[in-house]
């Protein structure tokens, strides 16, 4: 059903190319994938007839402190890699390349770009999915597939290489995780959008292989690929591996129950498992 919907949607997308901006064009694709994914999950709630959140979005959570705590996270993180390539002398912070107005301006635009990002893929690979195969399937089988799956379709990034791709299939099993805890998707979605957002826009690195333009400043790395991440970003250097265990035990710690099932009867049988 997200196929047929996305191939409607790109229909009218490509349509409107020639009237657009690249960036724009880029955030339209984003916004069309976004809802490809969403909206059969509408669907099928309905058919269903049990609420959409149930699929991991509710909306009576949305934007609320598991958003805002995962953002955090997420910045804080992401922060901390960056931290560490800057102390080892692989990452070198330049000068300015935006000023005034357009700093707020692709801060924003990149903000907004990255969360439809995070709600497509946390929803296609976490959402409707996780919650239906779960019905029949141990829930940390279903998370290691849909996240090897996850590592796999970003494959199609230019620049990217087996460590970086091995890296999003753990990130996306930690997302997991959060689901598992928190009960919802929001939490990873506010991190999944801050993590991008800062790559891309406040720390001005390739993000999964990707450099976009409208970054804040210009940073260079130097020295081994297993130490920058190369064409990948810091997505591909293997301290990266080191921020995913610390934020696995992290959040082990601060959030120990779990709060979700894809069969709400049995969520207080399995709460005494993680």
């Amino acid at each position: 059903m997200a196929w047929i919907v996305f191939q409607v949607e790109g229909w009218l997308v490509v349509s409107l190319q020639s009237y657009l901006s690249v960036l724009w064009w880029r955030m339209m694709i984003e916004a069309s994938m976004m809802l490809a994914a969403i909206l059969p999950g509408f669907v099928m709630a309905r058919i269903e007839g049990r609420p959409f959140g149930d699929f991991g979005l509710p909306v009576r959570r949305a934007f609320g402190r598991n958003f805002w705590v995962g953002t955090l996270w997420g910045i804080a993180s992401l922060s901390v890699l960056m931290l560490a390539l800057r102390v080892t002398g692989a990452l070198e912070f330049g000068a300015l390349e935006l000023h005034g107005a357009r700093i707020w301006k692709f801060a924003a635009y990149y903000a907004l770009l990255f969360l439809f990002a995070a709600f497509f893929e946390d929803f296609l690979m976490r959402g409707y999915s996780q919650w239906v195969l779960s019905q029949g399937m141990n829930f940390w089988l279903v998370a290691a597939f849909l996240s090897a799956l996850f590592g796999y379709i970003h494959g199609r990034n230019p620049g990217e290489t087996t460590t970086g791709l091995a890296a999003v299939g753990l990130i996306g099993f930690f997302f997991c995780l959060t689901l598992r805890r928190t009960g919802d998707l929001w939490w990873a979605v506010g991190f999944h959008m801050a993590w991008d957002w800062g790559e891309t826009f406040l720390y001005s690195v390739p993000d999964s292989g990707a450099l976009l333009p409208g970054h804040l400043i210009h940073s260079s790395f130097h020295g081994p690929e297993w130490l920058t991440g190369g064409s990948v970003g810091p997505e591909g250097s293997y301290l990266v591996f080191v921020v995913i265990g610390a934020l696995w035990v992290l959040f082990d710690r601060a959030y120990p129950e779990v709060n979700y099932s894809a069969n709400p009867v049995t969520l207080s049988s399995s709460s005494s498992s993680s």
